[in-house]
């Protein structure tokens, strides 16, 4: 794994030696001498981490990541404060100032390379995920973004602890049980499915559970969909050097070291849990924007584009399987005598109603869209003509036996439909030579006296 690290520092001799470090390790390395030249760097996209120092002339560290975490353009890049300072006041200063984590002078090439690796790998996902919701924007979904997180804010969350030492997850209780909700198992056997059933936001696992390999629970963590992107915690001591450089290439987002400082806890906690409820909300907004890029907005029902893709898809399982598929279009007869009459809003109540009953319709595996205006269309797989026939004009008379509801229940609008129906017809048969049937066999319906099912094989 590789990242560009930007290394700030006015002292040039730390500069080359945390540059030596992490070039050793593939990493590309820029430098800058002060917080200024840093932010420069940074607002330009032109690094993927930051090794800021706390202790610089003019503007120190702390100032130069709370700008860093104060502006949407770089409030997701990875900062690790690095300082000489090892009071616990000092480090946790740093966290609350946004830090992503900290490291202490002189630096520990275990934690450096730990530390990096680990927000190298978020940075990778985050990145990734502004990229799609920036398609979202692209593509004019631009109320999706993502809110702005609040540094400072504490929120509490869930949290399950891992251990099977009364006396350690004691101590992490009793620091964290003041704003979160903990949970603490002590057979790890049951951890994972406790983490598959419900919504924790951070899990916390110690390395020295008797009698248990910690690292296989956090390797089967990472390979279930449920629980891989919940964030891991691990609590180490003096001598896991080599289980902790595993952990990282196993997906471990933080650790800490025994004894637990409940500051350096406490700040850790709060970061990964922002990280995760940042996270969330961007792959949130990325799952409505693929969702609205394939949806109807109006009617919930896919879209043309949807169609398009998929039908295709459904054809060629068809041609393979030597099966039926069926395409059904229908028009809602009248429609813009609809909209003349009563107004766009009870255009848009019938249609929303009429998608609704289609979807009460239809099974599982067909495929419902909104072709455009008041047209429709369905592909039924497994289905012929006959039955095809079937379900349009069984939709038809449920449409005209029962009117639609319009201005908030105030009145009611008797409504019809016509419908095609076109089914495959051999080998050589196409979606676009199905559709020009199907919307042939519609327009008969229509000059027939509409409010009927037309079959192009009729």
């Amino acid at each position: 794994m590789t990242a560009r690290v930007l290394v700030v520092d006015d002292i040039e001799a730390n500069v080359k030696l945390l540059q030596a470090r992490l070039m050793a390790e593939y990493f590309e390395v820029l430098t800058a001498a002060n917080g200024p030249e840093a932010l420069e760097i940074c607002r330009a996209g032109k690094c993927d981490i930051v090794l800021l120092d706390v202790m610089m002339p003019g503007m120190d560290g702390y100032e130069v990541c709370r700008e860093l975490k104060a502006s949407p353009a770089t409030v997701h890049l990875p900062v690790i404060m690095v300082t000489a300072l090892d009071q616990p006041s000092d480090k946790l200063m740093g966290l609350e100032a946004g830090a992503d984590d900290f490291l202490t002078k002189p630096v520990n090439d275990l934690a450096l390379t730990t530390r990096v690796k680990s927000l190298a790998r978020l940075k990778m996902v985050t990145d990734e995920l502004h990229m799609r919701v920036s398609t979202g924007r692209e593509l004019g979904f631009e109320d999706l973004a993502p809110r702005h997180v609040d540094l400072s804010r504490n929120d509490p969350g869930k949290i399950l602890v891992v251990d099977d030492r009364a006396s350690s997850y004691e101590r992490i209780v009793r620091t964290l049980g003041q704003v979160h909700e903990v949970v603490v198992i002590t057979n790890p056997q049951e951890a994972l499915f406790r983490v598959a059933e419900e919504n924790f936001d951070l899990v916390i696992i110690s390395l020295g559970i008797d009698e248990f390999d910690a690292l296989r629970l956090c390797s089967q963590m990472r390979s279930l969909d449920r629980t891989r992107m919940i964030p891991l915690l691990l609590v180490t001591q003096e001598g896991d050097d080599a289980a902790l450089i595993r952990a990282i290439d196993l997906g471990v987002n933080d650790y800490i070291s025994r004894p637990v400082e409940p500051n350096e806890l406490t700040a850790r906690v709060r970061t990964q849990i922002r990280r995760k409820r940042l996270n969330d909300e961007l792959r949130a907004s990325v799952q409505t924007t693929m969702e609205m890029a394939v949806k109807d907005p109006l009617t919930g029902l896919n879209n043309r584009r949807y169609f398009d893709t998929h039908t295709q898809n459904l054809l060629n399982k068809a041609s393979v399987a030597g099966k039926p598929l069926s395409l059904i279009i229908i028009d809602i007869d009248h429609f813009k005598l609809v909209n003349d009459t009563y107004g766009h809003q009870a255009g848009d109540d019938v249609l929303i109603g009429f998608a609704e009953r289609i979807k009460k319709t239809v099974r599982s595996k067909d495929l419902a869209c909104r072709f455009g205006g008041e047209e429709f269309i369905i592909a039924m797989p497994d289905t012929d003509s006959e039955l095809a026939y079937v379900v349009a004009d069984r939709m038809r008379r449920e449409i005209a036996e029962h009117p639609f509801v319009i201005d908030g229940g105030a009145q009611q609008i008797a409504v019809t439909i016509s419908a095609g129906i076109a089914s495959l017809e051999g080998s050589e048969d196409t979606i676009e030579t199905m559709l020009k049937r199907a919307d042939e066999a519609l327009y008969m319906a229509k000059r027939n006296g509409r409010n009927q099912v037309i079959s192009d094989a009729a």
